[in-house]
This record gives C-alpha cells, structure tokens and sequence, in this order.
C-alpha cells in the first residue's frame, strides 16, 4: 500500500488503477454523506498521522481546503457571512471532542 506522501507526489496516479467501486451511485441523504465524508477525513487523516504529518499542519490544511470548497460552492460572501458566526461556536464548544464535566 502506497503512503500518502507517495499519492500527494503524483495525484493522477489513480486513474491508472481501475476503480473498485462503480462511480456511479445514487447520492446518499445529506446526513449519510456528510457521515461518510467524516469517515474518509478521520481514515486520511490517520493515515497522515501515521506516516509523520503534524497535527497542526493537517488542520490548517483541511482548513484552507474546506474554505476554498465552500468558496467555489457558496462564493466569498456567503462563505465570509458563514464563517463570522465561527468564534461563538468554538467558544460554546460546539467543536471539543472533551465535554466538559460538571
């Protein structure tokens, strides 16, 4: 199995192995999707971690690519307005994965 590091060196690499999935599905509910979308994330995401990646590095960059997607999607204003609402929802913990006890 090729590492991530391999895969980010040569991106297209895929199109020279056949798919083991039919790329034609019918789309999941939207919860379903994002569900699935968190799975593949956490499986990259360990995978990174695996072979050396930061952190923090991993983060800024699942930041800058979830911006630029919403920005290609929604536009700068709507994603602008999108992200303005961001800091009370850190504040409220919305994204802790430790609750808190009480």
């Amino acid at each position: 199995m090729r590492s991530a590091l391999d895969r980010a060196q040569n991106p297209l690499s895929f199109m020279s192995h056949p798919a083991p999935f039919s790329l034609r599905r019918e789309l999941l509910p939207d919860h379903e999707q994002k569900q699935a979308a968190l799975s593949y994330l956490s499986e990259a995401w360990a995978e990174a971690r695996h072979d050396g990646v930061d952190g923090d590095c991993l983060a800024q960059a699942s930041l800058f690519a979830a911006m630029a997607e919403l920005v290609t999607t929604y536009g700068e204003e709507a994603t602008a307005k999108f992200v303005e609402g961001l800091a009370t929802r850190v504040r409220n913990g919305e994204f802790s994965l430790a609750l808190a006890k009480q």
